[in-house]
């Protein structure tokens, strides 16, 4: 069983804010045999203001509220800004596409999909986010990969929309975010391997990031897109990040 925290360090604190008081008080109540569960919330507004006052490290917010569909994951953008040090999963009933994307270019750090995880992968869930890593399965990375494959150039630009990419850079980026390693790539652009590793290097180093999934997620965020769907398309619709995908 992965522990929750190393001896002689500080328990984690978790905030946690899902559809009802029946559902938080089910997963705080388990949580606190591991971690420091500081309050729960039903509400968007009950969120932030748990947020502002307790100031948990990580926060498990479901992504429908008992204010309505989806206030969960909107709420994402406004915990952001307001407090970017705390790390966000989403909690997801379960992985749709559109859902996800979105959770990772709202801020999220992962996604947590409660109907095919067990209580023991949330556990690692928290203390994988809390280390710095990304927590995703398989399937909603390549969700993630494909949404910025698919973004309109210019994508990747800082707060003011100015570009922090070479041309050549963007295209590596698209590259990397189509799949493809590095010796692909240099094939593709007709470039040695050394030179992609050398590109590489400079795009972790203007992003500040230090991996290729961060690199993707970077995009993600940065995209000129809708930040969030609407309630009607819902319902039509370094240290490697840790992969649900790879529990053991």
């Amino acid at each position: 069983m992965l522990p929750a925290s190393r001896p002689g360090t500080k328990p984690i604190r978790v905030g946690v804010a899902d559809a009802n008081l029946m559902a938080c008080g089910l997963i705080s109540s388990r949580l606190k045999r591991r971690f420091e569960v500081v309050g729960y919330a039903t509400s968007g507004s009950d969120l932030l203001g748990l947020i502002n006052s307790a100031k948990p490290e990580i926060a498990l917010v479901g992504c429908h509220l008992e204010d309505g569909n989806l206030t969960g994951l909107l709420a994402l953008p406004e915990i952001q800004s307001r407090y970017p040090e705390i790390r966000v999963v989403l909690l997801l009933d379960r992985s749709e596409r559109e859902l996800v994307v979105q959770a990772f270019r709202a801020g999220a750090v992962g996604v947590f999909d409660r109907s095919q995880s067990h209580f023991d992968h949330l556990c690692k869930c928290i203390v994988c986010v809390h280390q710095g890593q990304i927590w995703a399965n398989t399937q909603q990375l390549k969700f993630v990969f494909e949404a910025v494959a698919q973004a309109p150039s210019p994508w990747v630009a800082n707060a003011d929309g100015v570009n922090l990419l070479t041309r050549r850079e963007e295209d590596l980026v698209r590259l990397v975010a189509d799949g493809l390693g590095n010796r692909e790539i240099a094939r593709k652009l007709n470039l040695s391997e050394n030179t992609i590793k050398n590109y590489m290097f400079r795009i972790f180093d203007k992003l500040g990031i230090s991996n290729r999934v961060e690199l993707v997620l970077y995009a993600l965020n940065s995209s000129r897109r809708p930040m969030l769907i609407t309630n009607k398309e819902s319902r039509e619709a370094t240290q490697p990040p840790k992969r649900e995908g790879d529990q053991g």
